[in-house]
């Protein structure tokens, strides 16, 4: 998979992490959207003992929650951007989190057989609203292989209708502009469904979850 598919292929330095400036690099609005996203995650399902997979965990604006919350061991978090991890284990050791044993790992390809593990939840937060579909096909196959059977795979993206995905679309939550073939990217969700199935997934539309730029929920699960 290409490394730079995306602005998020820059990577930080050791004075851009001590700074902090990687709670701006991966999207801003650090505790808000921590505190969403496990107020979704708990809202369905989450407990202690569950093992979640956090897909594109960056600096651990979601991740430190889980991790604080979770069960020691019970945190994996997969990210593209190696610089990235080295800012989420500046913020596990900023907040004393080290003992909790998660797991982190640098990798291009979805490979999350890596992690020897499966897993109850997955969540993929504003993650395939920066990829093009042949790389969501690829998280899709690769999620299949480490999802518990009875696990299930939250996923947001920024929704297009049928009859409008080639336009660009301003999304009026955040003012974002999205794009068909370019970052980034929307999709209708009959797309990510009809994908998932040659995953060997169903995939189902959650819709709203106070997302603060209109990110969408999609539920994954196997067939």
């Amino acid at each position: 998979m290409d490394k730079v598919i995306n602005e998020y292929g820059k990577l930080l330095n050791g004075i851009d992490i001590s700074e902090k400036h990687h709670r701006g690099f991966v999207g801003g609005m650090w505790e808000e959207m921590g505190r969403l996203q496990i107020q979704f995650m708990l809202e369905n399902g989450l407990n202690p003992k569950s093992k979640l997979l956090d897909i594109g965990c960056g600096a651990l604006r979601g991740g430190i929650y889980f991790i604080r919350y979770l069960n020691k061991g019970n945190y994996f978090g997969l990210d593209i951007n190696s610089s990235m991890i080295e800012a989420a284990k500046y913020e596990l050791q900023h907040e004393g989190l080290n003992d909790k044993n998660s797991t982190l790992l640098v990798n291009d390809k979805f490979e999350f057989s890596l992690f020897e593990s499966e897993f109850d939840f997955i969540l993929a937060q504003s993650v395939f609203t920066h990829l093009p579909l042949n790389h969501i096909l690829r998280c899709l196959i690769e999620v299949k292989k480490v999802l518990k059977k009875d696990g299930v795979f939250y996923v947001t993206f920024f929704k297009a209708k049928l009859n409008n995905f080639l336009d660009s679309i301003e999304h009026p939550l955040g003012k974002v502009i999205t794009n068909f073939d370019s970052n980034p990217y929307h999709y209708p969700f009959e797309f990510i469904e009809g994908i998932s199935e040659k995953a060997g997934l169903n995939a189902e539309y959650i819709g709203n979850w106070n997302h603060p730029r209109n990110q969408k929920m999609i539920k994954i699960t196997h067939q």
